[in-house]
C-alpha cells in the first residue's frame, strides 16, 4: 500500500476542505448516481486553493485520494425514501409469514430466516406487523417515502 508523504498531505486536506466546502461551485456532473469528481478537476482544485502546480508526486498521490473517494461515493448508500409505509403493512398482514415485508425494507437475511420459520410460528410475524404500524420498523437504508 503506498503511503503518502507528509509534503502530500496539506494538499490531500486542501482537497478534502475543497469538497466540503459550498462556496466552491459544483462541478458538471458526471454519468453517475453520486456526484464525482475527475482527477483533472481536482487538480485545478487543488492548484487554485494552494496557488501552485503540482509535483508528479502530489498528482499521483491526489488520483489516488480521488479513486479511493469516488469508489466510497459508488458503494455509499442512499437515503431511503423509496419504500411505501402502507405497502410494508400491507406485506407484513397478508404474508408476513413468508418474511416478504423484510425482503421489501431491505432486510434479506431476517427475511429468509422468516421465509425458513414461518415468520417465526406467526410471532415474528405480528411482532414485525406492530412495528411497522408504530414506526419502529423503517427500511434498512433510511426511512420511508414522504407523501406529496
Amino acid at each position: 500500500m503506498p503511503t503518502i508523504k507528509s509534503a502530500a498531505l496539506p494538499i490531500l486536506l486542501a482537497a478534502l476542505l475543497v469538497l466540503t466546502t459550498s462556496s466552491v461551485p459544483a462541478p458538471k456532473p458526471i454519468k453517475s448516481a453520486s456526484p464525482q469528481l475527475t482527477a483533472k478537476q481536482m487538480y485545478s482544485l487543488v492548484e487554485q486553493q494552494t496557488g501552485a502546480e503540482l509535483t508528479f508526486k502530489e498528482k499521483v498521490a491526489l488520483k489516488l485520494f480521488n479513486k479511493k473517494i469516488n469508489k466510497s461515493l459508488d458503494k455509499a448508500v442512499l437515503p431511503g425514501g423509496d419504500k411505501s409505509h402502507t405497502a410494508a403493512i400491507l406485506l407484513a398482514l397478508f404474508v408476513g409469514g413468508l418474511g416478504i415485508h423484510r425482503f421489501y425494507l431491505g432486510y434479506t437475511w431476517q427475511g429468509v430466516v422468516q421465509l425458513l420459520t414461518l415468520g417465526g410460528f406467526g410471532i415474528w410475524a405480528l411482532i414485525d406487523l406492530i412495528r411497522i404500524i408504530t414506526g419502529d420498523l423503517q427500511p434498512k437504508n433510511g426511512s420511508y417515502a414522504s407523501k406529496g
